[in-house]
């Protein structure tokens, strides 16, 4: 398996750019929609259908393309250590934090994740930080320490929630590096699933140990309806997409992206789950906006 190529594009594909926006609406619904779920549903089992349904679903869809499902024995140590971070660590860190923190709150600090991203670009895949890199980052850094600074003391006392969605961000900016870091000979579909079923593995047996009764039969109308669009966008055909943005693009740029799923989190925690808006969420969530248009609107930057 080779190290892939280090080479960023000049220009952001327009397949990258709508493909980014689905992410960011289908994964932005996908906070509400999660915490609906788990008030009514414990972490380990619905994490554990979450993740045999990725890896069946991108697996069967891989097949019926006509693909033949397979996984080299070299790739299989790389797949199951992208998958512990992309799959296993952000599936646990994210669903428990989620339920200690308010859906908005929860989605803005998972969404450090580009500055981990562009730590780990530089470090591992040499990836140059420019000028609007760096100033996109620090404005969207800066949205993300409003909304935490008048909370600081809450925080200082009850801190698992926020480590937790901090301990998800850098998982899953590790994940994306990881993604970039080989030439990969699965497809993307391929890689998707075998993530999943890999990296799901810790959780199925966390899952069947701990006992929890998932009681499918009690789920109101409301959580069924959130669990299928849980299943389908974010963990389907989102996983899938964000695996294909990052094939597309520069680590740090993919990651960069992502900052427009927050503005639709909180929104819809606010329309979904009554979630109170204040102006310290509306000042962070502009400065992230800012942040993000810095960086899209900076031409392609060219190979460091």
């Amino acid at each position: 398996m080779r190290l892939a190529d280090r080479a960023e594009p000049r220009r952001t594909p327009a397949a990258g750019i709508l493909l980014l926006s689905s992410l960011a609406l289908f994964w932005g619904l996908a906070w509400p929609t999660i915490k609906i779920v788990l008030a009514e549903m414990p972490v380990l089992g619905f994490r554990a259908i979450c993740c045999a349904a990725g890896a069946i679903g991108a697996l069967m869809l891989a097949r019926l393309g006509g693909e033949r499902i397979r996984l080299r024995r070299t790739e299989i140590l790389p797949v199951a250590l992208v998958g512990l971070l992309n799959v296993t660590l952000w599936q646990l860190f994210m669903a428990f934090g989620l339920k200690l923190l308010p859906a908005g709150h929860a989605s803005i600090i998972a969404y450090t994740m580009p500055a981990f991203a562009t730590l780990f670009g530089w470090l591992l895949l040499r990836e140059r930080i420019t000028t609007s890199r760096y100033w996109g980052l620090a404005l969207s850094m800066s949205g993300l320490a409003v909304l935490v600074a008048p909370e600081f003391g809450r925080i200082a006392t009850a801190p698992a929630g926020v480590l937790l969605m901090v301990g998800a961000s850098a998982s899953w900016a590790g994940g994306t590096v990881g993604m970039k870091y080989y030439r990969w000979s699965l497809s993307i579909l391929q890689n998707t699933g075998w993530q999943f079923a890999l990296g799901g593995i810790p959780i199925y047996l966390a899952a069947v140990l701990s006992g929890e009764q998932l009681h499918l039969h009690d789920l109101s109308t409301e959580a069924w309806i959130c669990f299928a669009y849980v299943l389908i966008c974010p963990i389907l055909f989102c996983q899938w997409a964000w695996l294909k943005v990052v094939d597309m693009l520069p680590g740090s740029v993919s990651a960069m992206g992502t900052l427009a799923v927050p503005v639709v989190g909180t929104l819809s925690g606010a329309i979904l789950l009554g979630e109170r808006l204040e102006t310290t969420e509306l000042v962070a969530l502009g400065l992230v906006v800012l942040g993000l248009a810095v960086v899209a609107l900076a031409p392609g930057g060219r190979r460091s």
